[in-house]
């Protein structure tokens, strides 16, 4: 986002994303605590289902990128993370994340320090 930009802000509920052939690109960013990245994963994986689909097939659907920030007490307690290095690899530009720690005590494995910030 930049100064000025229109924000739609959905917090827990039921939420889900479900775009359309021809829908206009959406940016989303995705905001995750601890176990709160359950119905975030998914709709992170549903979007590289579609990014890929889109490669493949041109079928009109028209993605924008997508920036997951997630946050937890330490690396260990990230659900998910391999997979979502997968993501941000597998599809560069378009799916990115940041992870945050709040009370990391040991190294950050090489694999995830470019993308962790905190403690």
């Amino acid at each position: 986002c930049t100064l000025d930009s229109e924000v739609a802000l959905r917090v827990g509920g039921d939420f889900y994303f479900d775009p359309q052939p021809g829908d206009s690109p959406i940016n989303l960013v995705l905001i995750a605590g601890g176990v709160g990245i359950n119905p975030l994963f998914s709709i992170l994986l549903h979007i590289a289902d579609l990014h890929g689909y889109q490669e493949g097939k041109g079928n009109g659907y028209k993605l924008g990128t997508v920036n997951l920030y997630y946050s937890a007490k330490n690396t260990s307690e990230f659900l998910f993370k391999k997979n979502i290095l997968g993501l941000m690899n597998t599809f560069p530009g378009k799916i990115t994340c940041c992870f945050h720690v709040t009370q990391q005590r040991s190294q950050i494995c090489k694999e995830l320090q470019p993308h962790v910030t905190g403690k």
